[in-house]
């Protein structure tokens, strides 16, 4: 598949896709931007549209900034950190639009601006995690030459793979004490020799917990186990 160099990503679209335009094809790119120029390497080519990946971002958008959560980029929990707050609702506004005129050809009459949420971050009030016996290794963690250590993971699947589990340290969507209980029960298990589940065999203790905080600040976790201890 061919490299495309110096290509400007000008539109988002669903599913944490930016979007280019070659010629009269669609590229769809994962982690960019509006405003990125990138080298893309395309992975797949249909017929009215091609999908591909960044190999070299040449030249950030003026609209990205830094994502504050350290897992951004490999969980897919989160899509638009890299863009601010207000970007995102003009985009997210503009998908509505284009999906109703420009795809579905339906007439509609002025759309109001979305109303943001108060809370950029933080704003779930239930996670459910997932348990692991060999955690995902990232690729900043692979390029950098250093030893490797392989351990269970408690986190969120990594997206597109069933089987591989990112370990989460602190997680920008639900607020304390969701990362305490979490890192609490990984080291726990860890230190009492619980297992952890493994998604190919079918094997191991711990399978998933779920931690769900109130308004009023009450606190519920759920540890499912795949069998009796």
């Amino acid at each position: 598949m061919p490299l495309l160099r110096g290509v400007t990503i000008t539109d988002i679209g669903s599913e944490g896709n930016a979007i280019a335009r070659i010629d009269d094809m669609v590229l769809f790119v994962p982690g960019m931007i509006p405003g990125d120029v990138a080298d893309i390497k395309v992975r797949k080519k249909k017929k009215r549209y091609m999908e591909g990946v960044v190999v070299t971002l040449t030249s950030p958008s003026p609209d990205r900034i830094k994502p504050p959560c350290d897992h951004f980029g490999t969980c897919g929990g989160c899509r638009w950190q890299h863009l601010p707050y207000d970007k995102q609702l003009y985009y997210k506004e503009k998908q509505v639009r284009d999906n109703l005129t420009r795809i579905s050809h339906t007439p509609i009459p002025e759309i109001n601006p979305i109303i943001g949420s108060g809370n950029e971050y933080f704003y779930r009030n239930k996670l459910e995690f997932t348990f692991s016996d060999k955690r995902w290794i990232t690729r900043e963690e692979v390029v950098s030459g250093k030893e490797i250590v392989q351990k269970p993971a408690l986190g969120f699947h990594v997206p597109g793979i069933f089987d591989k589990v990112l370990d989460i340290n602190k997680c920008h969507l639900l607020k304390e004490p969701s990362d305490s209980i979490r890192n609490e029960v990984r080291n726990y298990a860890l230190a009492n020799g619980l297992s952890f589940y493994n998604l190919n065999d079918h094997e191991g203790l711990l399978r998933n917990m779920i931690v769900r905080i109130t308004t009023t600040g009450e606190v519920m976790v759920i540890v499912i186990s795949a069998r009796d201890q």
